[in-house]
């Protein structure tokens, strides 16, 4: 054994052979992430770090999902800071910089100082002692995170897709500590714990806009709030573990918008508008913050398991939880009105097409095919979400099929809208991106299912949909490695009797091709015009 591996994987230069905790190492029985966190976890005090009361004034504040504050300590390598006694820390200088964001201009004067002239600066009477976690649950959880993305996989070219581990904390309380050079009221502190709160709306730490770093309250800064309750296969951490995702919300309505785009516009502008809306890579310009972010509060949330043969699959049932849509900037306030315009319309599309998460463009089929609920051996399948009765305004009230061709007419002249004040051209060119929204390149077929049972191409992508005809791993229908070009939904049907929206047993199914060029895909489309009751929907002869 050489010297070096009595040093702590803390403490090593993240090189092959020294220490690797970002990038999965291939068929390695452990990866090195796990052995970090374990080490840390031993090395640090059992003692909780504690503000001094006498001169520091401290309150709590639990994050609804994980929180992590980027060290910048290893290259590539994004992992928390550390502070007394080797606990995780949130920086007071980072708190003092969300602080004063947040303040007017004479707040920030008084509490945070700031330039006087050219030579003169005054101090502040504010001291930002950062915040720690409340406890040692910390260490009970797992630290070790995955980030995957997949924009190119999922929405282009089939691109290439990688995951990549980093280190946060899941679900602390984190307690923070403010004092001051002078002495000041109860009223005035109260003021200035609002202040903090009201910095805190938007997140705090790194990959806020994903659902890090977000407490439960969100004031003026949230656009949009939608109670939402959904089923179907969770994700899994680095270990197998389940867990249940907050930014797979992100995820979907980012995905969806670079696909609305793309039909509208050339892919440059197409993925600079979703860039300005939700934020991403800038090339040599770093990152970009969108204007939106989401946040979500899982208030009631089971997780569990499925099984088939000797395998096991994590799957969650969400009975409520809120979802929302935050102004992640000034910029994002000042156009908040075509905000309010334009999301809830995203979100609408999202629930009416597919899901979140996982296998989110296929049916849960634990509700629509019996043969999944118990005694099977096949792998569980879809999701199936919808909007909770506080949001039942959000649904797409479908009287007849054409009330969805309506709305996608509708939303794209929202978008073109959207478009033109961005100043983009919109361009009739079709887009070589696999999933881009454009009528030449989509098509949505529907039909109205008499109950969940009533779903007929569920069974179609595991068998024959007309004699020996079938779709089932074909290129339409996708396969492990590879992306398939068609959504299948079961939409709950909603109608509207005299402006009252009214809960259907019904189903709308939906399904949304990209069609190829391959025969099976084209005598597939042929039976669906010819021999099926699915009628198309989008896009019409105008």
């Amino acid at each position: 054994m050489s010297d070096s591996d009595d040093i702590p994987l803390m403490f090593r230069a993240q090189i092959e052979g020294r220490c690797q905790i970002q990038r999965l190492i291939p068929k390695a029985p452990r990866q090195q992430a796990y052995d970090w966190a374990k080490e840390w976890i031993a090395g640090v005090s059992k003692e909780v770090p504690d503000f001094d009361s006498k001169t520091i004034q401290t309150k709590a504040f639990k994050i609804t999902w994980r929180f992590v504050s980027n060290s910048g300590q290893d290259e590539g390598v994004i992992r928390p800071v550390t502070g007394t006694k080797g606990w995780p820390l949130y920086p007071g200088a980072s708190m003092k910089g969300a602080f004063l964001r947040t303040c007017t201009d004479e707040q920030a004067m008084k509490y945070c100082g700031g330039q006087l002239s050219q030579k003169d600066t005054k101090p502040g009477i504010l001291r930002f002692h950062g915040g720690y976690p409340a406890d040692g649950d910390w260490t009970k959880k797992s630290l070790v995170d995955v980030v995957h993305p997949q924009e190119e996989w999922q929405v282009k070219k089939n691109g290439s897709h990688s995951a990549f581990i980093q280190i946060s904390l899941h679900q602390p309380t984190l307690v923070f500590g403010i004092s001051s050079t002078v002495e000041l009221s109860e009223e005035e502190w109260t003021t200035i714990w609002e202040i903090w709160e009201k910095a805190m709306e938007r997140g705090i730490g790194s990959r806020v806009s994903a659902g890090y770093g977000q407490p439960r309250k969100h004031g003026n800064s949230n656009l949009l709030s939608i109670q939402l309750k959904g089923q179907g296969l969770g994700s899994q951490l680095i270990d197998k573990t389940g867990e249940f995702r907050p930014n797979m919300f992100k995820a979907a309505l980012r995905g969806h918008t670079l696909r609305l785009f793309s039909g509208l516009t050339d892919e440059n502008s197409a993925e600079e508008l979703t860039k300005e809306l939700w934020g991403g890579l800038a090339g040599k310009n770093g990152a970009i913050v969108g204007l939106l972010g989401i946040a979500f509060n899982p208030v009631e949330l089971d997780l569990d398991s499925y099984s088939y043969g000797t395998n096991v699959m994590p799957t969650y049932e969400l009975v409520d939880g809120t979802l929302n849509i935050l102004c992640m900037t000034a910029k994002a306030e000042q156009q908040r009105k075509n905000l309010k315009v334009l999301i809830p319309q995203l979100i609408k599309f999202s629930l009416l097409f597919g899901g979140f998460g996982k296998s989110w463009r296929r049916v849960d089929h634990r509700l629509f095919f019996k043969e999944y609920v118990t005694g099977n051996h096949n792998p569980m399948i879809g999701c199936h979400w919808q909007f909770g009765e506080k949001s039942n305004s959000l649904c797409c009230p479908v009287n007849e099929l054409s009330d969805i061709t309506n709305f996608l007419n509708t939303f794209q002249k929202s978008l073109k809208q959207w478009v033109k004040l961005k100043k983009k051209t919109l361009s009739s060119s079709i887009s070589s991106w696999r999933e881009a929204w454009h009528p030449k390149k989509v098509e949505v077929w529907g039909r109205i299912a008499k109950n969940q049972l009533d779903s007929k191409a569920v069974r179609w992508f595991h068998g024959p949909y007309l004699g020996e005809q079938s779709i089932k791993n074909s290129v339409l229908t996708g396969k492990i490695g590879q992306i398939g070009c068609i959504w299948h939904r079961m939409y709950p049907r909603y109608t509207t009797t005299n402006g009252q929206l009214q809960a259907k047993r019904e189903y709308v199914e939906l399904l949304t091709i990209f069609p190829d060029e391959s025969d099976s895909t084209k005598d597939f489309l042929d039976y669906l015009d010819s021999t099926s009751d699915f009628i198309k929907l989008w896009p019409t002869e105008e």
